[in-house]
């Protein structure tokens, strides 16, 4: 159906413990999306910028191009890494279970969407999901 892409991102806000993180929705468009699964690709996304960007980290959910996109403005994800964060069981955190990202990348599959990881203009995360 179609999904307001602010509201499924402060939707999904508001369930993740984000501590003082900051939410910038740029995007007043909707999308063609499962809403549910949208919701749990945007929490665990916020998790992920929030234990690794730390409690005052700003999360952007914004439209670009065919797709839209999730950047943070914490440490980023190093190039090396960046084509094996969606891998099932990859975590970088001591206490991570690397289920979160696999996730992520299962749900854009699901909807037909092409995900990657690249830096984000703050130097931080930036997930990209086109062909939307």
């Amino acid at each position: 159906t179609e999904v307001s892409l602010a509201a499924a991102a402060h939707e999904a806000w508001e369930t993740v413990p984000t501590g003082e993180a900051t939410l910038e929705t740029e995007a007043r468009v909707s999308i063609e999306a499962d809403a549910q699964r949208l919701r749990q690709l945007f929490e665990n996304l916020f998790r992920n910028a929030v234990k690794h960007g730390g409690p005052d980290v700003t999360v952007t959910v914004g439209r670009d191009g065919d797709g839209f996109y999730v950047a943070d403005d914490g440490l980023g994800i190093p190039e090396s890494e960046r084509d094996i964060v969606f891998e099932f069981g990859h975590s970088t955190a001591e206490d991570g279970t690397g289920v979160g990202l696999s996730l992520v990348a299962e749900i854009a599959e699901a909807h037909g969407w092409a995900a990657r990881v690249t830096e984000g203009t703050d130097g931080g995360a930036r997930f990209e999901f086109d062909g939307n």
